[in-house]
């Protein structure tokens, strides 16, 4: 089978900087001034920055949009299985002869210059964006905000800030107030910036940022509110109320995420309808999916399983809150997680839910945790713990003691998308 024309673009797009992060705006000011400036050409932005439940905001926005019958460009990162997984372009996944055309102009534009991988993959996804018409652009942030590479939208539509933790601090910074200020930096003047749930550490530091330089501020807890109440989501702003079904996307924490999202549809001008369209068809894989085939499900078919790739703190305590109000069946963990990441802290909420977990390596990735440090973390997170050879070694050892066990695998977005690879 010959490989693809963008796989050959994309791996030479991978050396042309010696670093994979290498945090500023000088090289995007750059290449897009070589491209024309398609920042400049794009239908309204939406900005979207956080730690935590950016993708599946975004996801639930798309969703609203489109329900309400709005051609939508989406950027999110990273890709799962495939690249082109980050470039969905007037509704669909990038065509593989559309992506190679525009990553060969893009390395043409950048010449000889050094420049990161996401630096040219983003000027790429601008200029496809540019060059197709749309009725709404989202874009979903790297890494950080203020130097992150899709941080060149000089007036989006709106900007929206999910909730803020501990991730990234060798690029970020070590306090929770310096990691808000990088993601604070997508906020622009007289530009609505819709603000999830934070902690109040984080959230000084955004209202310092929006009222410097004007912006306004729709924030949870003062702006808007959701709740769940009797299997109904309840949404309330200065506008009115808004009765709707649950998200689609399972856990508490998409309520939260689902608030954001129905907050930035309304200040977008938005009706109910739309609204209800993004709690109720919204799509993001690897978010407490379930899986339901491929050689794993077939080498266990009395077991359920689930995959997530959520990898901090902020998103263990979410996934063991969803863990926890299913308690019909016993529940193990298969993770693997990057040598960059707090094991300690994701594994430690899941201590009074899991009755095992089977620590792996993530295939492919030279900054894999070893599945022995892995186990050994999960151990002072208070687990009881073992390692696998790889994820079906650990299911075939849980489902020898717990047949019809609940299996969560988790800890990396790039462990997920591992499964997702090799079960279909």
């Amino acid at each position: 089978m010959s490989v693809p024309s963008s796989d050959i673009l994309l791996d030479r797009m991978m050396s042309l900087h010696p670093k994979i992060i290498d945090l500023t705006l000088d090289r995007m000011w750059r290449i897009l001034g070589a491209l024309g400036h398609p920042e400049r050409r794009l239908p309204p932005v939406i900005h979207i920055a956080g730690t935590n439940g950016k993708g599946s905001t975004l996801a639930m926005i798309r969703a609203g949009l489109e329900g309400a019958g709005h051609v939508t460009h989406a950027y999110t990162s990273p890709h799962l299985v495939r690249f082109h997984e980050r470039i969905r372009l007037a509704g669909d996944l990038i065509a593989e002869d559309t992506l190679s055309d525009l990553l060969d102009r893009c390395l043409a534009a950048n010449g000889p210059d050094p420049i990161t991988y996401f630096e040219i993959t983003t000027a790429a996804a601008l200029l496809a964006f540019a060059e197709t018409p749309a009725d709404y652009c989202l874009l979903e942030v790297g890494l950080g905000g203020r130097l992150d590479a899709t941080n060149v939208i000089d007036t989006p539509a709106v900007t929206v800030i999910t909730p803020v933790d501990m991730d990234h601090q060798q690029f970020l910074g070590d306090t929770l107030g310096a990691i808000a200020a990088e993601k604070a930096g997508i906020i622009k003047r007289a530009v609505p910036c819709i603000v999830g749930p934070q902690a109040e550490p984080a959230m000084e530091v955004i209202e310092d940022r929006a009222a410097r330089i004007g912006a306004p501020i729709l924030a949870h807890g003062q702006h808007w509110h959701v709740t769940e109440e009797r299997g109904r989501l309840i949404f309330q702003d200065e506008t009115g109320l808004l009765d709707l079904p649950l998200p689609n996307l399972i856990g508490a924490h998409q309520v939260q995420n689902a608030g954001t999202a129905l907050a930035a549809l309304r200040a977008l001008g938005k009706d109910d309808a739309a609204c209800e369209a993004a709690v109720t068809r919204a799509e993001w894989p690897a978010r407490m999916q379930r899986l339901r085939h491929g050689p794993l499900v077939d080498a266990a078919p009395q077991a359920e399983f689930w995959l997530d790739g959520g990898h901090n703190p902020h998103a263990g305590r979410a996934l063991a809150r969803a863990m926890s109000g299913m308690a019909d069946r016993p529940t193990y963990l298969v993770c693997g997680m990057l040598n960059t990441k707090d094991p300690v802290g994701f594994l430690s909420p899941f201590a009074d839910i899991a009755h095992r977990i089977y620590a792996i390596d993530i295939p492919g990735q030279i900054a894999t945790l070893t599945a022995a440090d892995t186990a050994e973390a999960a151990t002072r997170a208070g687990l009881s713990a073992d390692f696998a050879e790889d994820a079906m070694d650990a299911v075939q050892r849980i489902t020898g003691k717990a047949p019809a066990a609940r299996i969560l695998i988790c800890g990396s977005l790039y462990l997920a998308g591992d499964i997702l690879k090799e079960n279909g």
